[in-house]
C-alpha cells in the first residue's frame, strides 16, 4: 500500500500531469510520425540518397542539441521564475536565451560550412556493402548545403516555444510543431517526387521542405506570443531591451553552461558511437537510420515525462513546495517506467514489420529490425535515465547531469563501441546491445543521487 502511495497518482496527478504531457506527446508524435513518412520517401529514393541524408541530419541533430541545452540550461531558472510569478526574470532569461542561441547558431553554421565534406566523410569510411560512397558523400553535401538556411528559424523558433514550456503552456508549441510537420509532409511529397506541377528535387526538395516547415513554426508561436501578450504578460516590452545585469549573466552562465556542453557532448557522443556503427559498412548506416526513426515514435511517453518533469517539479521547486516537488517526481518516473514496460513489448515483437516499407536491400532491413529489437528491450532502462536526468536538472544541480549524461558516454559508451568495432568480429546489433548494457552503471548512480534528494534546491529565492 505504501508503494502504491508513493508510486501510483490519484486523478489529480494524472489531470496535472497530461495537462502538460499530452500536448508534448501530440506534436513529438506527430512530428515522429511525420518525420518517419519523409524518411519512408527518401527511402524510395535509393539507399545512397537516404544515407546521405541521414548522415547530415546526424550532424544538424548536433545543432539540435546544443540549442536545446543552450536554452534549456537557462530555462530551469525561467520555470522557478514562473512558479515565483516573477515577470521579469522571465524577460531577462529570454534575452540571455536570444544571445546564447545566437551564438550557437553562428559556430554551427560556420563549422558546417568550412568542414561539411569533412564531417560526412567520417561516415563513410566503411564498407559499401553494394553502394556507391562517392554518390552518398554528394547527396549528403547537396542536402547540407540546402538545410543550413534552415538554422535561424531554430534559433528563434526554440527561444519562444521552450519560453512558453517552461511557464506551462504546452499547447501552443504543440500547434505549431503540428502545422510545421503537416507543412514539411505536404512539400516533401511535391517537391521529391514532382508532383502536380511542382520540380522533381529528389533530396534536394526533402532539404527546401524542412526548411519552409521550420520558418511556418517560427512565425506561428512569434504570432501569437503578440497577439497574447495581455495575458501571458512577462511578453511585454520583453524586447524593451537585450541588455541582461553582468550578475545575472555570471548567474545564468555557471548554472546553465554545463546543460549546454552536456548535451553538446551528448549529441557528439551519439554522433561518434553513430560512427563507430558505420564502420561495419553502408547497410548499417541505412538500418541504423531507419531504426532510429521507428523508435522515436515509439518513445514519445517517456520523452514527455522528462519534460513534464522540467515543468511541473521545476514549478513547484521554484514555489518551495518541495514535499510536492518531490511526490510528483516520484510518481512521474513511475509513470514513465511501466509505460515503457509495455510500449517496449509491443516495439520488440513488431520490429521486424517496419522495414519493409523501406526502398532499400534485405540486409539493411534486418539489421534495422535487431537494432529495433534493442531500442526495444532497454526501452523501460531509457525512460529511467531520461526521468532522473530531467530531475537532477530541474534543481539546478547541471554540474553532476553533465557527468551523469555526456561524461560518461565520451568516457565510457564511446570508447568501447569504438574497440568492439574496430577489433572484433561481433555483428553491429550485439555491438548495439553491450552500448546500451554499459548504461545499467548510470542506472546505480541515478538512483542514489535521486535517493539523496540532492536534486531538491530552489534556486531563484
Amino acid at each position: 500500500m505504501k508503494l502504491k502511495q508513493k508510486y501510483i497518482g490519484d486523478k489529480k496527478f494524472y489531470k496535472t500531469l497530461f495537462a502538460v504531457a499530452f500536448p508534448i506527446m501530440i506534436q513529438n508524435g506527430l512530428t515522429n510520425f511525420v518525420n518517419l513518412l519523409d524518411n519512408i520517401m527518401v527511402g524510395q529514393l535509393g539507399t545512397e540518397q537516404m544515407s546521405g541524408v541521414a548522415i547530415v541530419n546526424q550532424l544538424i541533430f548536433v545543432f539540435y542539441l546544443l540549442m536545446f541545452g543552450g536554452l534549456s540550461g537557462v530555462g530551469i531558472f525561467t520555470a522557478q521564475y514562473f512558479g515565483n510569478k516573477d515577470d521579469e526574470g522571465i524577460r531577462l532569461t529570454f534575452r540571455y536565451k536570444l544571445w546564447l542561441g545566437f551564438i550557437v547558431m553562428m559556430s554551427v553554421t560556420f563549422v558546417l560550412i568550412m568542414f561539411g565534406d569533412n564531417l560526412i566523410g567520417l561516415y563513410l569510411s566503411g564498407t559499401a556493402d553494394g553502394g556507391d560512397l562517392e554518390a552518398t558523400l554528394i547527396y549528403g553535401r547537396r542536402y547540407l548545403g540546402i538545410i543550413l538556411f534552415m538554422l535561424p528559424s531554430v534559433w528563434i523558433g526554440m527561444l519562444y516555444t521552450s519560453t512558453l514550456r517552461e511557464c506551462g503552456q504546452t499547447f501552443v508549441p504543440m500547434i505549431a510543431g503540428v502545422c510545421a510537420v503537416l507543412t514539411n509532409f505536404v512539400f516533401n511529397y511535391l517537391l521529391i517526387f514532382g508532383k502536380f506541377g511542382f520540380p522533381k528535387l529528389g533530396i534536394a526538395g526533402a532539404a527546401i521542405a524542412t526548411v519552409i516547415s521550420h520558418y511556418v513554426e517560427m512565425m506561428i508561436v512569434i504570432v501569437w506570443a503578440y497577439r497574447n501578450r495581455d495575458k501571458h504578460t512577462y511578453f511585454k516590452g520583453i524586447f524593451r531591451t537585450l541588455i541582461v545585469p553582468r550578475s545575472l549573466v555570471k548567474k545564468f552562465f555557471i548554472t546553465g553552461m554545463p546543460i549546454l556542453v552536456n548535451e553538446g557532448l551528448w549529441s557528439i557522443g551519439i554522433a561518434m558511437l553513430s560512427q563507430a556503427y558505420s564502420l561495419r559498412g553502408l547497410n548499417v548506416v541505412a538500418g541504423q537510420n531507419i531504426a532510429n526513426t521507428i523508435n522515436n515514435l515509439f518513445n514519445i511517453f517517456f520523452i514527455a515525462m522528462g519534460d513534464s518533469i522540467a515543468i511541473i517539479v521545476g514549478q513547484y521547486l521554484g514555489a518551495g513546495d518541495m514535499k510536492k516537488a518531490k511526490d510528483y517526481d516520484n510518481k512521474i518516473i513511475a509513470t514513465a517506467i511501466l509505460s515503457s514496460i509495455v510500449i517496449g513489448a509491443i516495439m520488440f515483437f513488431t520490429a521486424p514489420l517496419y522495414p519493409k516499407v523501406y526502398n532499400t536491400n534485405n540486409m539493411a532491413r534486418l539489421v534495422a529490425a535487431h537494432f529495433l529489437m534493442v531500442q526495444a528491450a532497454f526501452m523501460p532502462k531509457d525512460a529511467f535515465l531520461h526521468t532522473s536526468y530531467f530531475t537532477i536538472r530541474a534543481g539546478g544541480k547541471t554540474i553532476i547531469t553533465f557527468f551523469f549524461d555526456s561524461f560518461f558516454m565520451i568516457v565510457v559508451s564511446v570508447p568501447v563501441a569504438y574497440v568492439l568495432s574496430r577489433f572484433t568480429t561481433i555483428g553491429p546489433a550485439s555491438v548495439f546491445a553491450l552500448i546500451h548494457a554499459v548504461d545499467f552503471i548510470k542506472c546505480i548512480v541515478g538512483f542514489i543521487l535521486l535517493k539523496k534528494n540532492i536534486w531538491m534546491k530552489n534556486i531563484v529565492k
